[in-house]
């Protein structure tokens, strides 16, 4: 069992603004290398970022951007699993590397607080905030170092493994799934008018890459209207991973 836990922080609202990447690598369960720099982002420092990580313009003059970096991120993450607390992180590497003009990165995420929520019940609508999970399970660290935040994001899957009894392979699947899945929940929502999509009408099929919720509500803002199944009305079907003698 191995992954890599990733986390960012960055220096404006522009998730590409990256200043400062720490990650860690644990094979079957124990920390096996760890690696963080600073980052210059090649941008403005907002005060209210300052204020919750406390990194500075002046802390980062002289770091590498993220273009003399990418080399190495990619090393450490590319055909691995690589987890992270929250999709935050996934997308602010995503974003960077785009503003970058870098090409894809092949790997496989793990969103450690969609685990915390179909791990432990308390935590399934709220509360599923970094800090809070770790404290609950009992792990302390330096909330908003870089580094510190990835192996946080880490532990919290160990520890969802040690109490769920599902793997790391079983978890990728998992939080694809409802986070109550015997509940068999039907989702629909109405369009937003002002969306390029108003008037289709989409139903969702098979197992996607991220909650369904999450899907329709992105759906109805580009202005679909998002029924459970397939009727006359139905102008867009997206399909998901499922047995395709069925369709």
């Amino acid at each position: 069992m191995e992954f890599v836990a990733i986390d960012v922080e960055t220096a404006n609202a522009d998730m590409a603004s990256i200043c400062q990447i720490g990650m860690a690598r644990f094979s079957n369960g124990v920390l096996a290398d760890q690696w963080k720099s600073y980052i210059d982002p090649q941008d403005y420092f907002a005060a209210i970022n300052v204020s919750i990580h406390g990194i500075t313009e002046d802390m980062v003059a002289g770091a590498p951007t993220f273009a003399e970096i990418d080399s190495t991120i990619s090393s450490w993450l590319r055909d691995r699993i690589v987890v992270t607390h929250t999709a935050f992180d996934r997308v602010s590497v995503f974003q960077a590397r785009s503003k970058c003009k870098l090409s894809g990165l092949s790997c496989s995420w793990l969103d450690s607080a969609c685990v915390a929520r179909r791990a432990w019940t308390q935590f399934s609508r709220s509360g599923y905030g970094l800090k809070n999970v770790c404290d609950t399970i009992g792990y302390k660290f330096q909330h908003h170092d870089a580094l510190e935040d990835a192996k946080a994001a880490a532990n919290i899957v160990l520890a969802a493994i040690a109490q769920s009894g599902l793997d790391l392979d079983a978890w990728l699947i998992r939080v694809r799934q409802p986070i109550e899945p015997i509940l068999g929940e039907r989702i629909s929502r109405d369009g937003n008018p002002d969306g390029k999509l108003y008037g289709e009408v989409l139903v969702f099929t098979g197992e996607l890459a991220m909650p369904r919720r999450e899907a329709a509500d992105l759906a109805a803002h580009l202005g679909c209207r998002v029924e459970s199944g397939v009727t006359k009305r139905t102008t867009l079907l997206v399909v998901g991973d499922q047995d395709v003698r069925k369709l």
